[in-house]
């Protein structure tokens, strides 16, 4: 298994041998998106780390679904389990709080909580920081992978500290839990239960800077099934008297089991030292952050930057031991050998942009992240569509496990059994009894009028061309490995995309099982056929073959098509769904099925629209203000755009080792490679009160012809610029 430390010492020393190190971390604003519909936390993590260490509101709600929400007034605990930005309430695991008495307390579900205020909240890449006003307590927390960091300044010698295993909250419910006491600074227990992740197991071990002089375990009943369980819910802790008033509590969790979490506290967190964790979380941010340069912009511009890059490296997450053992999706113990594994993969969205780019800032990862998809299949008999804990939610729609593989296969990353891959590709693609796979296969479509025990969202339209992108990619990996029968088959699945589009209305439109298209159709309306989005938006997921989409429709109402979805107004009374946010017109870039669309016009010769609306969103729908995202982050995808935006281009076909360039942000962007070149974008504008125009694009030297760079270009280094 690769070596944590080693892995940190090299990246330390490639970040000190390619450029002067500077403190980027700082540059990094968690806050941004935890108002309005980002669905963040501001908490502390390591880069893709299994802890995720932040506050909660301790109420549910769909605001709340990262256990954080900014006009809150309330802390009731610190849990060690998150999602980024998903909208999919679940987690929350193994939840401390500090307290002096009296406590303060409310009717559930908030309970025992503190007041506090916005203004003494500190936090950058991997620190968080807050006063309890309630009980006068300073709470600072800090992360490694596989362990959470806090610290409690008391405002008094006494400490005392609630641990709550039993609450639960939004999708989540407790099925068990359990807590002892190891020795006189050490407790260690597990938190079982069911939400989302169905059967999560996580188990903890935790060691206190202070001694234990008292453990108070209070019981709640718990329903598991028709049984009644009393088990230990909440645990009060008191810690013998210290003159600095600070108690250190180090968190290790694990999937596999109480030793799991033994082996990882004491492999990363063998001190008490939190400044020390704390400088060495910095310093690992500032190593993954420092791999892209950027000069120039407003000071506001570039936080949205940082903070957007560091969101793209907080999911996948680490799904592993140190020794490499994790609970997999068979529910059983298994040992990843000379890889790591990876969980949280929420692939609906990140196939798009967030995996494209890791091939560029987190190579090293890739394969691991592969290895994993692969280990997934071999336990569950299909790959990821949304998996995390060991656990399928079914969340979404698609088999994007397999864009995923194939881009990394496509840019000639190695380190994973790549026929083994494909078969896996293969073999999900013909999964007949999910989700219309059969129907799809069959017909070729996904009706609307058939129903299966795994499609009860319908969707039947978005998973058509859903299936017919992922297809495409999988008949591009066999043709590249010379299996020319299996690249025939799936290249004639992935032009399925042409049996929904209705030349009458000019729009993809849902089929039925006998062949007639869906009567009363209304491109403006989000249906029970279309994936949380409506015609509009599901138009041009034909990301593979876009030019045939423009043949068939004709360029000229493409044109016109295209332009009318940037300026075709929704009604005033119309009501959008919770995830139709961003909207620019009908393009809605709060939810991920637009995001490729503004990058369509180079495809017409309209490049100057492209300029436009890129840098429109980039200004507009991203800001340095608790508010600044303008939907759900997804795990990364939400950034990954503005990543790639802000540095000039964009994977419209995210295999197709293509790029449509855009317009920078910034005066220049350094994205330097694993390899060891670095890829220099500049761009010479002239400042006016109009928006200035890219007339010219030159690529070391030399003029671009059309409006596409290629990951070839990007990985031999050197310079694309724009005047």
């Amino acid at each position: 298994m690769k070596n944590t430390l080693t892995i940190f010492a090299a990246l330390l020393m490639l970040a000190c041998n390619t450029k002067e190190q500077s403190d980027y971390a700082s540059l990094v604003n968690p806050i941004i998106g935890t108002d309005y519909k980002g669905n963040v936390y501001p908490g502390a993590q390591a880069p893709f780390g299994m802890v995720q260490l932040s506050p909660d509101n301790g109420v549910p709600g769909w605001d709340w679904i990262a256990g954080y929400f900014y006009p809150d007034s309330t802390i009731a605990g610190f849990s060690h389990t998150h999602l980024s930005g998903t909208g999919a309430g679940d987690l929350y695991d193994i939840s401390f709080l500090p307290v002096t008495f009296p406590l303060r307390e409310a009717e559930a579900p908030l309970g025992v909580h503190s007041l506090f205020r916005h203004d003494s909240e500190e936090c950058e890449a991997g620190y968080y920081k807050v006063h309890l006003e309630s009980y006068g307590i300073d709470v600072e927390l800090t992360a490694t992978e596989r362990c959470g960091i806090q610290r409690y300044t008391y405002p008094t010698e006494d400490a005392t500290v609630l641990l709550n295993l039993g609450k639960a909250t939004n999708w989540d419910a407790t099925t068990a839990t359990h807590v002892v006491q190891t020795d006189s600074f050490t407790i260690e227990g597990y938190r079982h239960s069911n939400g989302w992740a169905r059967g999560q197991e996580v188990y903890f071990r935790t060691r206190f800077s202070r001694p234990i002089i008292s453990m108070q375990c209070d019981s709640i009943t718990l329903v598991q099934g028709t049984e009644m369980k009393r088990t230990a819910g909440t645990v009060q802790l008191s810690f013998a008297k210290e003159k600095d008033r600070r108690l250190v509590a180090i968190t290790a969790i694990s999937g596999t089991g109480n030793e799991g979490a033994a082996k990882n506290l004491a492999a990363e967190a063998p001190h008490n030292d939190f400044d020390r964790y704390r400088a060495r979380t910095r310093d690992y941010w500032n190593s993954r952050l420092s791999q892209i340069e950027i000069k120039g912009g407003s000071n506001d511009e570039r936080i949205c930057f940082y903070t957007a890059l560091y969101r793209t490296m907080l999911a996948p997450t680490l799904y592993c031991d140190v020794d490499g053992m994790y609970r997999g999706a068979d529910g059983k113990n298994h040992k990843a050998d000379g890889w790591k594994n990876y969980s949280t993969f929420s692939l609906w969205d990140t196939f798009r942009a967030a995996h494209p780019l890791y091939t560029y800032i987190a190579s090293e990862r890739v394969p691991d992240m592969i290895n994993s998809f692969i280990a997934f299949y071999e336990e569950h008999g299909r790959l990821p569509v949304w998996n995390m804990w060991g656990s399928e939610t079914d969340m979404m729609i698609g088999y994007h496990s397999v864009p995923v593989i194939a881009d990394a296969y496509l840019k000639g990353i190695d380190g994973f059994d790549a026929e083994k891959a494909l078969k896996a590709c293969i073999a999900t693609a013909n999964c007949d009894s999910y989700r219309g796979i059969g129907l799809y296969k069959e017909k070729g479509y996904v009706p609307y009028d058939v129903r299966d025990p795994y499609n009860n969202d319908n969707w039947a339209l978005s998973r058509t061309l859903e299936y017919a992108y992922d297809d495409h990619c999988i008949a591009r990996m066999a043709e590249d490995m010379g299996n020319d029968s299996i690249a025939e088959v799936f290249y004639s699945r992935a032009r399925n995309w042409r049996n929904v589009y209705n030349p009458g209305t000019t729009f993809m439109q849902p089929r039925n099982s006998n062949g007639g298209f869906q009567p009363g159709f209304n491109p403006d309306e989000y249906t029970q056929h279309i994936c949380e989005s409506n015609a509009w938006h599901y138009m041009w997921s034909v990301q593979h073959e876009i030019d045939s989409l423009i043949s068939l429709i004709g360029k000229e109402r493409f044109a016109l098509k295209l332009d009318s979805m940037f300026t075709y107004t929704p009604a005033q009374n119309a009501e959008l769904p919770i995830f139709s946010t961003g909207m620019i017109g009908q393009y809605a870039h709060g939810n991920e099925p637009s995001h490729h669309v503004i990058y369509l016009f180079n495809r017409i010769g309209e490049q100057q629209k492209t300029q436009h609306y890129a840098r429109k969103v980039m200004r507009e729908l991203y800001r340095n203000t608790p508010d600044g995202l303008c939907g759900n982050e997804d795990c990364g995808q939400m950034s990954a755009w503005y990543v790639f935006s802000a540095m000039g281009f964009y994977p419209v076909d995210p295999v197709g080792g293509v790029y449509e360039v855009g317009a920078p942000l910034f005066e220049e962007v350094k994205l330097h490679l694993a390899n060891g070149n670095t890829f220099t974008v500049q761009c010479h504008l002239e400042h006016s009160e109009n928006e200035s125009r890219i007339l010219k694009a030159f690529l070391n030297g030399n003029e671009l012809e059309g409006t596409t760079i290629t990951h070839r270009d990007i990985m031999n280094g050197g310079v694309l610029e724009f005047k």
